[in-house]
This record gives structure tokens, sequence and C-alpha cells, in this order.
């Protein structure tokens, strides 16, 4: 919740009460480098020994309530029809208003089951932005994947509230293109992860399912940050004032088809679903599903896993809920652009984002910016962000790199986890960062994984940049920080 204060501003104060807490350490910068250059300039194969504050994502590390652990003391662990299922399929009738449901054990596992049923080679997927591993299940089932976002979306620094929109002229175009037939659906993404965490518009997501309705093509959503989505709703677009984050949910969720989400994010629980009010899409899907996830009660999440989702959902569209890691985001970016830092803006979901290629303006993309960006900042700070960028995009099918549309580094925000005081830190080392960006240089790649390069590639510092940045820091902060 937002609290105004006596000056005016407006305080991110947390609404809830911290009972359980894990010890964490700021290593030295002597370690930071040795840890850095370990892990090939990839801050995925950091450990966590050599993070103090953790901000690679918020899936899967999100606080969990006190209710969630509750559930999962009760969980029904039998093999088929375990309770714990029917206590979710009722949280996603209420919440999403949907008759069936399918547990998966993380977003990406759904991914595949909707590619297996709907994607074929030669049929196209429209979205408003892809994510990494929603184009490789896509293209790995032959579909080709055709991004049609609004002509602004791209903007790193704006004032357009739904960056994430869907462009409806791209989409006429598109079925006039290729044919209502040979398009498999339409994905709403909410919010657009890969570029900045940008929510869209009910209106928007009302006129996608207008026009795809007319020409009989599935609308599926994206729901792993719908509540996040949804408070934005809320917030920035008229007529939602006054209308509660469960209505919200449940009309945007209305206007789908087909809803599947990892359960890591706005429900704080390691685990997902596929969830329709369709039987025909059901029925296709559920024979595959004990085929690569599990059987229909538990889909390859544990019953522990089951029971703390369902209650997550119920609280996922509480305000104080759903705003908790929104308003601390706002606070962060909103810091960072008063010290000159180049973030995206608005302020989106999930993270703060800042803009590599104008932090690093002389460290070109086939030099990995944001990859070099998110590894100094690891470097002079201890903090673990990710690369969303040109590491994050795979070669064509020539071999050649593709330059990404945005260089980000990622900070995430994970839910009910950091504080103020935690930011305010993180924005103090990025800014003296910033004031030293001269001393940042590219990277090259070692070792390259074929596909999805960016969560086990490695690379090597160009020109000794690496040292360069550490001494500038120890002759500022010393060597013990």
């Amino acid at each position: 919740m937002n609290l105004k204060l006596t000056d005016g501003s407006l305080l991110p104060i947390e609404m809830h009460k911290v009972r359980i807490v894990q010890k964490t350490s700021l290593p030295p910068i002597d370690d930071r480098l040795k840890a850095i250059e370990e892990a090939g300039y990839n801050t995925f194969l950091l450990r966590t020994r050599d993070i103090f504050i953790d901000m690679l994502t918020d899936s899967g590390t999100n606080a969990m309530s006190d209710n969630q652990l509750a559930a999962m003391m009760v969980a029904d662990d039998a093999y088929a029809g375990g309770e714990s299922y029917y206590r979710l399929l009722d949280a996603v009738g209420d919440i999403f208003g949907y008759k069936y449901c399918l547990p998966a054990h993380q977003g990406r596992a759904a991914e595949h089951l909707l590619s297996k049923v709907f994607v074929e080679p030669g049929k196209v997927v429209l979205m408003n932005y892809h994510f990494t591993t929603t184009k490789a299940h896509f293209e790995l089932h032959g579909g080709k994947v055709l991004e049609i976002y609004c002509d602004d979306a791209l903007e790193t620094k704006s004032t357009n509230p739904f960056k994430g929109n869907l462009d409806l002229d791209k989409f006429q175009a598109a079925i006039e293109k290729y044919g209502a037939g040979n398009i498999a659906f339409v994905r709403m993404e909410c919010t657009t992860n890969l570029i900045g965490g940008q929510p869209f518009s009910m209106a928007n997501l009302r006129a996608v399912k207008e026009l795809a309705g007319k020409h009989g093509i599935i609308v599926i959503m994206d729901a792993s940050l719908i509540s996040e989505n949804a408070y934005f709703i809320h917030e920035r677009e008229e007529g939602y004032k006054d209308k509660s984050i469960a209505d919200i949910v449940l009309e945007m969720t209305s206007l789908a088809d087909i809803t599947y989400l990892s359960g890591r994010k706005s429900t704080c629980v390691r685990g997902g679903f596929i969830a329709t009010n369709n039987e025909k899409f059901f029925s296709a899907i559920k024979p595959w599903l004990p085929v690569y996830e599990g059987f229909l009660t538990y889909g390859g999440m544990s019953s522990k896993e089951v029971e703390a989702m369902a209650v997550g959902m119920r609280e996922m569209v509480d305000i104080n809920v759903a705003s908790s890691s929104a308003d601390l985001i706002k606070l962060f970016v909103e810091d960072m652009d008063a010290r000159g830092i180049p973030v995206v803006t608005p302020p989106g979901g999930l993270a703060g984002h800042i803009d590599a290629r104008k932090f690093l303006p002389h460290v070109p993309s086939l030099q990995y910016t944001a990859g070099a960006l998110t590894s100094a900042i690891f470097l002079v700070s201890g903090v673990r962000s990710m690369e969303r960028g040109t590491v994050s995009t795979d070669r064509d099918e020539n071999g050649n790199e593709v330059e990404a549309d945005v260089e980000l580094a990622r900070l995430a925000v994970p839910r009910r986890v950091y504080s103020v005081s935690h930011i305010k830190y993180v924005v103090d080392r990025i800014a003296w960062l910033y004031e030293h960006r001269d001393l940042v240089g590219g990277l090259e790649f070692i070792e390259e994984p074929p596909v999805l390069r960016f969560f086990f590639g490695k690379m090597k510092a160009l020109n000794g940049w690496n040292k360069k940045l550490a001494d500038a820091f120890k002759a500022d902060f010393g060597s013990e920080v």
C-alpha cells in the first residue's frame, strides 16, 4: 500500500509482518570478482552464497503467506483423486470463472502441452510479445511466432500506461496475410516480461477477443502476472478505479478461451496450470497430461504445492497483495530515474528495468550490452539481476546473431521479500556504476548452448574491464564491501 507522508511523498509500506527470516551476507569485492568470472559472466551460474540481494527473478522466489504454509500441512497425497486438487479447482472456478483445470509443474510445462495440441508446422502464433520459453516451445513444434505489439512498446522512456497492448491493425493484417485458419491462436501475456513488465488494458483485451471471435481464432492468456496486470488496470484505466482486483481478474479471464500460468509469480507457488470452460479444449489436452506431467489431480506438482496454490489464488486478488511488488517497483524505478539512470517507464510489474543501450552506449549489442551491465551490477553491489537482451535471443536458423529489440538489465522484485532499505542500497550502487560506466566493456561467448543459451552459456570480459571496475570500486569503498 502507498501511504502519503507529511512531505507529500508516497511510501510503499509493507502490509505484512516478518516472522521468519533467512540470513544473507555481502561478500567482499574480490570474492564477487572471482565468482562472476567462474560463472562465465552469466548471473544464472552464480551460487547463492555469492549473492547479497537476489533480483534474478520473481519466479518461485516470492514469500509465501502463513495461510499457504498452513494449507501445505493438510495436503492430500493421494496419487489420483486427491482432495487438494478439488480445492484448487474450486479456487480456479471462484477466481478465474473456469470449470476445467489441468495442473502442470510450471508455466513452460503448460506451454509444452498447449504447443502439443494447438501448434502445427506452418501455423502462426500471434502475441503481444514473446517470452523465451514460449517462443522456443512454439517454434520447436513448427510454429511461426509473430509479435504484433504496438509501435511504441519498445520505447523505454514513455508515459504510455499500457505498452503491453496488442496492435489491432497488425492483428487484422496478419489475418489477411496468413488466413484465420492458419493462425493457431493469439496469446496475450500479462505482463509482457521481456519489454519491462508492461501491462495491457482491459479495452485492448476486449478488442482482441472481439476481432479473434469474428474469425474463429482462439485467445490464450498467459496469466502468470495477472494480479499485477489487474492492479495496473485498477490504477491506470478509466472506469476501473472502483472495481476490486477480483472483479478485474474475473473480467480478464472471461475474455480468454484458455488461460495458463506459472504459479511461481502471482500465486507464489512452484507450479502452474491450464484452465478453460471449453470442454473440447480440456479433452484434447487431458490425455497428454499423464504422458508429460502426471495424473490429472496433481499434474507434476506435489500435493502441498497444489494446496498452497489454491490459497495463493485467493490471496492474489487482495489489493494489498497484488500491489505489494508493483508499488515497490514504482519507488525503485522513480528513484533510479531521479538519479539520471536510464530506466524503463512507466514502472511495470515483475522488476525495475534499466535500458542497457543508454547506460552503456559504447558497448554494442553483439558484445552483449545487457549481459555486461548485469555482470557489472553484481560486481559493484552483490546484487544478482538478469540479462534480457541479445544473450536471451537465440541465433537464427543459419547460426547468425539476432540483436534483441531492447537490451535490458532486469532487477526483479519478488513479492514481500525485500524492503525499502534494500531498494535504496541497490539504487545507490547502480548510481555509482552509472558514474563509472565508461569502465564497463563487452563480453564474448566461450561456451554457447544451441538453445536458450542465457541459462548455461559462459562468457569472458573483453580487455580486462572487470578488474579495472573492481579497482575503481575499491578506491571509493574499500575491499570489504
